[in-house]
């Protein structure tokens, strides 16, 4: 769903029955609590002529935004689509405690201006796809931060130790004696205090975010409002298959990247994923997705075609259709034709990092950063994915003359052309 969905398609949106327009936002979420609640304000708020007032907390720990944290976004998009009011909360307040949802140890607080950097960051990102006139952005230290004490204790008031340690990561550290800072316990409380603060009518959050966007309906209920409802999406599993999409673990695939490397990053994925990211990053109907599953599990269409149309759609939306179709272009020539790559980045080497000319693979590798270390430099060579101008390197002692053109080669994706400085 692209940030530049047209004016037609928000009518015609608009113009949905309730039923209808639920049926859409029940597309790929995990839960609404309840969805019963949801209708009910749908219903209520088209009979009053107001939008509903969705909101999203962002604590902007890691700045760059990838597909995982697109489908909420993406969710919020409908959600403006339809005509409600999207509140992004900036939790430059509660990012200096750090959220401790699904951790086993206290995360680092972050420094007040490491939090501004990385909310600049987010606000310039996420109108890639929220329409930036219709969406309002605030920042909870504008109320966190004028509570005096008296008023905090008041709020905590409002829960129990007993509610808190059902959060399924405290009680696994309280069982298992591991430290849980008073700090973190607040936490969630802060987080629920915003929906009060906003007279949120539905928080969207992923999975993990649960205790938390419950904490939000306790408040609300504790200061005389209607509860907000609960919109859980799924974390997006990464490319490799296994854990959440996260940068740290290197599975993501970020929403700014060059469309030739959204592309080869998404035919990477295994074939089991490929209806799950098609439900949560593309707008493919669901009928047509399950009709190509379906062709997948009686072998009528073979996978690299499906992975071809998915990698299409996600880089569609982030790009255009023309970049999507020359990015498979492109990925084509590299991987069916064998040909290299037509923007390969060029690497200068030292003069000072050789020795009669030449630099050892390993430091050569480290250097234009093809690999994290000199060890798996070595790594690298042994499994064979490797290649020097198209030859594979089987030494992992070799020694390398820098010459022009000479186009280093890791694994199916990773080149770089090198030449001395």
């Amino acid at each position: 769903m692209s940030s530049q969905t047209s004016t037609k398609e928000n009518i015609e949106l608009g113009n949905l029955s309730i039923d209808q327009q639920i049926a859409l936002i029940r597309r790929g979420t995990s839960e609404i609590i309840s969805e019963s609640e949801l209708k009910q304000k749908l219903e209520i708020a088209s009979d009053e002529g107001r939008p509903l007032r969705i909101k999203l907390g962002l604590d902007p720990t890691a700045p760059d935004i990838h597909l995982g944290i697109a489908v909420v976004l993406r969710k919020l998009r409908l959600f403006q689509d339809l005509g409600h009011e999207v509140i992004i909360i900036i939790g430059d307040f509660t990012a200096t405690i750090g959220d401790p949802s699904g951790k086993s140890k206290t995360r680092p607080q972050l420094t007040s201006q490491e939090v501004a950097i990385n909310a600049k960051t987010y606000q310039d990102q996420y109108c890639k796809i929220l329409d930036a006139e219709k969406t309002r952005v605030v920042f909870n230290s504008e109320w966190l931060n004028q509570m005096n004490f008296s008023e905090v204790i008041q709020l905590s008031a409002q829960t129990t130790v007993a509610r808190i340690l059902e959060r399924d990561d405290f009680a696994k550290r309280f069982t298992n004696n591991a430290s849980i800072g008073i700090h973190e316990i607040l936490y969630p409380i802060c987080q629920g205090y915003d929906s009060v603060v906003l007279k949120s009518d539905l928080e969207m959050g992923g999975t993990d975010q649960k205790f938390n966007n419950l904490m939000g309906r306790d408040l609300q209920r504790s200061d005389g409002q209607e509860p907000q409802v609960v919109l859980l999406m799924p974390l997006l599993v990464g490319l490799d298959g296994v854990e959440k999409m996260s940068k740290s673990l290197g599975n993501y695939v970020g929403i700014y990247e060059p469309a030739n490397e959204m592309f080869a990053k998404l035919m990477s994925i295994p074939d089991s994923l490929m209806e799950t990211y098609f439900e949560l990053t593309t707008d493919v109907p669901m009928d047509e997705v399950s009709r190509m599953i379906a062709g997948l599990s009686k072998g009528n269409i073979h996978p690299k075609v499906v992975k071809q149309r998915l990698a299409r759609e996600v880089v569609a939306i982030y790009h255009d259709h023309e970049a999507a179709e020359s990015a498979q272009a492109e990925f084509d020539r590299i991987h069916r034709d064998r040909q290299m790559p037509t923007d390969i980045p060029t690497f200068f080497v030292d003069n000072s990092e050789l020795t009669n000319g030449q630099i050892w693979v390993g430091r050569l590798l480290t250097l234009a950063g093809l690999s994290k270390s000199s060890s798996e430099a070595r790594r690298l060579v042994v499994q064979g994915g490797v290649r020097l101008d198209g030859e594979k390197v089987v030494d992992p002692a070799q020694l390398i003359s820098i010459e022009k053109n000479r186009i280093v080669q890791v694994g199916k994706r990773r080149f770089v052309q090198i030449e001395l400085r």
